[in-house]
């Protein structure tokens, strides 16, 4: 079937509405806490069958020369989770757009696409939390969050668990510390550096509020709801030698949760 089908062309039309998007994609990274002013889109042409649709989805092209001229290599670390660009699939909700390759800027929380990964322009995905990207059947998107200090967030989540009554995400962020010039000849200069950090939220359904779960039993108890359901939980734990700061031991104990809920 054509992509361009009937169902795709009634979609097509739906993504025009978008447009408006495209002139705040570049937002203002002040509401970011511990960013530095890095994020840049840069941009090329657009090809395939796809383009007009994924464009529909793009954030401005701005300081092009800037972003490609960037040396990583003076710095510790990086601010992507990943610095080559992985293989995705592109959605508008349920609506599938096309394939691409992506890399998360975890610094500034941005999502850069190209439609190959030979492709030399680099796009940014606009901030809109219907967009979403596939990684390993797992999706992606930008999402409002609660931290452990009740710190209302913004950013990439990932969807690890989708249960019937428990939901559990991934995030992975990137912090920059700017580094410091020897004073003199007895103190070593420290680089600037990038430090990756990976959290746990969970979201119960029909709830409209997603959480932060520390790593902690303690916490992973409290999402029970009566005294039968944490005591299961505990002895499902123990039973099994599980580690909640081990992620698949997570995931597997939010699911046994969602089952036993």
């Amino acid at each position: 079937m054509s992509i361009f089908s009937e169902n795709y062309i009634t979609m097509y039309y739906r993504l025009l509405s978008l447009t408006a998007f495209m002139l705040i994609g570049n937002l203002s990274f002040g509401q970011f806490t511990g960013q530095v002013a890095t994020n840049m889109s840069s941009g090329g042409a657009a090809q395939g069958n796809t383009a007009g649709a994924i464009a529909m989805l793009l954030g401005p092209i701005s300081d092009a020369t800037e972003k490609r001229t960037i040396n990583w290599e003076e710095f510790q670390g990086s601010p992507y989770t990943s610095n080559e660009f992985n293989p995705a699939e592109l959605f508008y909700k349920t609506d599938k757009i096309g394939n691409i390759f992506y890399r998360h800027n975890a610094l500034n929380e941005e999502i850069e696409i190209k439609e190959t990964k030979t492709q030399q322009g680099i796009r940014g995905l606009n901030r809109d939390k219907n967009i979403i990207i596939k990684v390993d059947g797992k999706p992606m998107r930008f999402m409002t969050f609660i931290d452990k200090n009740e710190k209302t967030m913004n950013g990439y989540l990932t969807q690890l668990v989708n249960g019937e009554h428990y939901d559990l995400f991934k995030r992975v962020h990137v912090k920059f510390t700017e580094g410091q010039k020897s004073p003199n000849s007895f103190v070593k200069s420290t680089p600037s550096r990038f430090s990756q950090f990976t959290e746990y939220y969970v979201q119960k359904k029909g709830v409209d509020r997603v959480d932060e779960l520390q790593q902690k039993n303690s916490k992973l108890f409290a999402l029970a709801e009566n005294p039968e359901q944490k005591q299961l939980l505990k002895a499902f734990l123990k039973d099994n030698g599980l580690d909640v700061d081990n992620e698949e031991d997570l995931v597997r104990l939010v699911m046994f949760l969602d089952r036993n809920s």
